[in-house]
């Protein structure tokens, strides 16, 4: 029978906390103009040389099982956001890191976990409304390039082809980019 180690109070919180360190620092170098690649070993097959946030926490395994449920609750982030809004899923991974490791360092301190929870909701709704205010529709080709080339690490070739392919299926289309096997 399998052996389980129960953990209560800092010494859980630590362990959790340091994997979903490891796996934030990870996927952390994937961010911004001069983002970098992953190199993820698989447990079989050639490894793979990604920049994206879901693929690194998909692949990401720690030895250490407390560690690890750390690594699989910022990936629940990642994967969620990846579901709804098909990009974003490093920064989702950065802010849920954020958002945990400044809530255990408050909760350290004394602060209600149930208070930062709420003080969590309100924020987010803030957030959402305050964003649904500034954002605004892109409609032209141009805007949808532009777009296309920031999500494709700045490749205005990518852009370019996305942006095309955009006009051509319409706001309510759907675009799958596949990797071809020759």
């Amino acid at each position: 029978m399998a052996h389980k180690q129960v953990l209560f109070r800092s010494a859980a919180r630590e362990k959790i906390l340091r994997g979903a360190t490891h796996l934030a620092e990870a996927v952390r170098v994937t961010l911004g103009p001069r983002s970098k690649s992953v190199l993820i070993e698989k447990k079989w097959g050639a490894p793979i040389v990604c920049n994206d946030g879901v693929t690194i926490a998909k692949e990401f395994d720690l030895k250490d099982p407390e560690e690890n449920l750390g690594a699989r609750m910022l990936r629940q982030a990642a994967e969620k956001t990846g579901d709804m809004v098909g990009d974003g899923t490093s920064t989702s991974t950065i802010l849920a890191h954020a958002m945990f490791a400044d809530g255990v360092r408050n909760v350290v301190a004394g602060a209600s976990a149930i208070d930062i929870k709420r003080g969590l909701d309100r924020a987010t709704k803030r957030a959402v409304e305050t964003l649904k205010q500034i954002s605004r529709p892109v409609s032209t080709r141009r805007e949808k390039e532009q777009v296309a080339t920031i999500s494709a690490h700045n490749d205005p070739l990518i852009g370019e082809l996305i942006g095309e392919a955009m006009e051509k299926v319409g706001g309510e289309g759907v675009i799958t980019v596949e990797e071809s096997k020759t």
